[in-house]
């Protein structure tokens, strides 16, 4: 005991184990607070993503199901912008008031324009195809959307795609080519017409999002959006009143149910949802699961409208998924 009292007497003492802990803890816990938000971002922005994704593809259905109770692709795009108007207005003050300067006469017409072709024109090319082809076809040849873009910008601005790219191109439209000519074994003529139609939104929402890409940064995203898709409701709004009587108007019940879902869940809620996962995620990401959208409209035609789904429909959904999938992801040269 004496010796072991000497030893101890000469030695100096430990720090405490609570000294330490307070020396080390505070930084170690703040990484881990770090690393435990950021996982919760990445869940919620995957998530807010992938229902945004599933979401816009429940819009096919929901406007064949309405085709089925009477009405025309005009009424019913009319009837989907008079619900979702309300809401882009409110988006759009918003925006607004979180706005740092307001928009110039020229800002101001480049919107006019960019909701004609991206919410208006696409839409309405949109909904008048569909009244001739399946819901999974129209769906497949909206997604060659990214194709289009990048065809657009080696025309307009040189940036000529990579050779993986042209492979990647070349499989997407062979995959819309396999499930057409699934389609087209019907014998309906009307699905050619249908196609163009479809392949025509596809074109102008492609146009939209080349022109939006500079005015996004001066604008901002959300100010953008919703006052772009206020210019489309007022024009297709504009376009029932002008080529349809008010008679029109009187449809079943069922009708009016679909279009509230129409302009909310499947229009409105996608939007906000699909910018929330962006700022989350990034867009590449958001790209990415966004190819839900294409199999929950193959799933929902099968369950909701009981749409045939052949190999050869399977197969061309798979070559546009991969295909598109190929072209996000690669980046461009210039010419």
């Amino acid at each position: 005991m004496e010796g072991f009292d000497a030893a101890t007497a000469v030695r100096p003492p430990a720090p405490s184990r609570t000294a330490a802990s307070v020396a080390t803890h505070p930084s170690a816990d703040a990484a881990a607070r770090e690393a435990a938000l950021a996982r919760r971002r990445r869940i919620a922005g995957i998530a807010f993503a992938a229902a945004g994704a599933i979401l816009f593809s429940g819009k096919a259905i929901i406007v064949k199901l309405g085709f089925r109770f009477g009405a025309d692709a005009i009424t019913l795009l009319a009837l989907r912008m008079l619900v979702a108007f309300p809401l882009f207005l409110l988006m759009g003050w918003w925006a607004a008031r979180r706005a740092t300067r307001p928009l110039t006469a020229g800002e101001r017409w480049r919107i006019v324009g960019l909701g004609f072709f991206g919410y208006y024109l696409a839409s309405f090319l949109d909904f008048a195809g569909l009244a001739y082809i399946s819901a999974t076809l129209e769906r497949l040849i909206l997604y060659l959307t990214p194709t289009l873009v990048l065809l657009i910008g080696w025309a307009a601005f040189g940036r000529r795609p990579r050779r993986a790219q042209w492979i990647a191109l070349l499989v997407s439209y062979l995959g819309v080519a396999l499930a057409f000519g699934h389609d087209l074994q019907g014998g309906d003529r009307g699905i050619a017409l249908g196609a163009a139609l479809v392949f025509g939104s596809a074109m102008a929402y492609a146009l939209y999002l080349v022109g939006s890409g500079e005015m996004v940064g001066k604008v901002g995203a959300v100010r953008l959006t919703a006052y772009a898709s206020s210019v489309a409701s007022v024009l297709c709004i504009g376009q029932f009143l002008l080529l349809r009587p008010l008679s029109a108007l009187v449809l079943p019940h069922e009708v009016y149910w679909l279009s509230l879902v129409n302009g909310t869940l499947c229009t409105v809620a996608p939007v906000l949802m699909v910018m929330l996962g962006i700022a989350r995620i990034g867009s590449g990401l958001a790209a990415q699961i966004g190819m839900l959208g294409p199999v929950s409209t193959i799933v929902l035609s099968m369950l909701v409208l009981g749409e045939p789904m052949g190999p050869w429909q399977v197969a061309g959904t798979l070559l546009v998924l991969g295909g598109v999938l190929l072209v996000s992801r690669a980046p461009a040269t210039r010419r």
